[in-house]
């Protein structure tokens, strides 16, 4: 295996077209999409190594925002420079939010979702199988030692029946892992990225030995004058057009406050922004939101893109003397706009240190460490996605020092059990593909709602 020569560097169109079928399949939400993700570039095509996809997912789950989106963006830019990571992030968000343009200008207008449920049934349970095979595949590669597999076990107890804050796991798995590497680095043999990912690692374009752009403080000055400058050009426009104090400056300044807050994805602000949305804006009436959630579920791309339907109603019912529709369109845009451009930013300017980082070995194994407890974290997540897929209503325990997510046994939803059942024997008996399984999924899941 360590013969196997790395395949030819991809085109520029190539790649395009890769990251134009994952932002079209990227269904499940990161759990889904980071799955997907490894399928296409790490096993398939060997774009990048598996150490190279591990480190770059650690960098990506320390950011705020969407961590799969961010992930395409980095992977871009090692294949492509920052064409290349423009590219993918904007791939990445662009299927995903025309739909979400779309379902939200349907929901507007006639408030009605459920011919939405009926497409989207089935492949939200497709998509559950899809996330078990994948979390399997990562655990597998990730976890080669008692210490990875502590850590993968702390951090879902943590996140799932403890509620602890998400930055707050991976931090501490990094200052674990820094610690062990400095003084007893023994414990770590056998995991982290070597040498289970040698192999594999000499078989990329993108392997150990690959060297990109090395930081400068007046690449890191250009980087923040571009992509800042970027985030910040809407409110200029709005503020020309319509002056201050309105609702679609409102949006850009809470969203753009969002953008640097939500660490652990959609569900970490979902109250808060619901809280507001509602209660000081007066956008949408309560219940709405998780309408908003349920859409953004069964769309690809990130799942706050739920932020986009917000804006999108906002602008719809206050929009400043424009037709409604285009008063939708213009909230929803200003809300995509400022929730992603900032990850560019992140990226582009966090993404040459943290490449050289990877020859500092105290450093290297706080990433390790932090790879271990993402298999938690995926675990933690595919759970969450489970209990809503499989039920109709998922509850909470709250017990003292426990906070967890807990189902209402009597909305077991056994149309979904049963799809779900189907989608894990195409995956794991037939050996079918992503694509196959889901359209199989959807066709069922259409066909079962059409009769029940």
């Amino acid at each position: 295996m360590n013969d196997i020569s790395p395949p030819a560097h991809p085109s520029f169109a190539q790649a395009l077209h890769v990251w134009a079928k994952i932002g079209l399949l990227s269904f499940g939400g990161p759990a889904g999409q980071i799955a997907l993700m490894h399928m296409e570039l790490v096993e398939d095509r060997r774009w990048i190594s598996e150490a190279r996809f591990l480190h770059a997912l650690n960098y990506c789950m320390l950011l705020p925002g969407p961590e799969a989106q961010q992930l395409a963006t980095y992977v871009g830019w090692l294949l492509h420079g920052w064409r290349g990571g423009v590219a993918a992030g904007v791939l990445f968000v662009l299927p995903g939010f025309a739909v979400i343009l779309a379902l939200a200008t349907g929901y507007a207008l006639f408030q009605q979702l459920d011919w939405v449920a009926s497409i989207f049934f089935g492949l939200k349970a497709a998509v559950l199988a899809v996330v078990v095979e994948a979390l399997l595949r990562v655990a597998r590669r990730a976890l080669k030692n008692a210490l990875s597999y502590g850590l993968a076990v702390g951090a879902f107890v943590a996140l799932f029946f403890f509620a602890v804050p998400f930055p707050a796991v991976v931090f501490v798995a990094g200052l674990i892992g820094y610690g062990v590497a400095k003084r007893r680095p023994d414990l770590l043999s056998g995991g982290g990225h070597k040498p289970s990912g040698a192999a594999l690692d000499a078989s990329a374009v993108i392997d150990d030995t690959t060297i990109h752009v090395s930081p400068s403080w007046g690449r890191a000055f250009a980087v923040i004058g571009i992509w800042g400058g970027l985030w910040i050009a809407p409110l200029s426009v709005v503020g020309i057009i319509w002056g201050w104090g309105n609702t679609f400056s409102d949006i850009f300044l809470f969203f753009s406050q969002m953008a640097v807050v939500t660490f652990g994805g959609a569900y970490a602000v979902l109250a808060y922004v619901a809280s507001e949305a509602v209660g000081t804006f007066g956008w949408l009436q309560a219940g709405e939101m998780l309408d908003g959630l349920a859409l953004a579920e069964t769309t690809p791309g990130p799942l706050v893109l739920v932020l986009s339907f917000v804006g999108y109603i906002a602008g719809f019912r206050q929009s400043l003397g424009l037709d409604p529709l285009w008063g939708g369109v213009l909230g929803a845009s200003l809300a995509t706009w400022v929730t992603f451009v900032p990850c560019f930013l992140w990226i582009f300017l966090g993404a040459p240190y943290i490449e050289r980082l990877r020859s500092n070995v105290a450093l290297a194994g706080a990433l390790a460490a932090i790879t271990a407890a993402v298999v938690g974290v995926i675990f933690n997540l595919a759970l969450w996605f489970a209990l809503h897929v499989i039920f109709d209503e998922v509850g909470r325990i709250e017990a003292s020092i426990i906070s967890m997510a807990w189902p209402v046994w009597g909305t077991l939803n056994w149309s979904a059990l049963v799809l779900t059942v189907l989608a894990a024997v195409s995956l794991f008996v037939l050996h079918w593909g992503v694509l196959r399984t889901l359209a199989l999924s959807a066709c069922a899941g259409l066909l079962l709602q059409l009769i029940v």
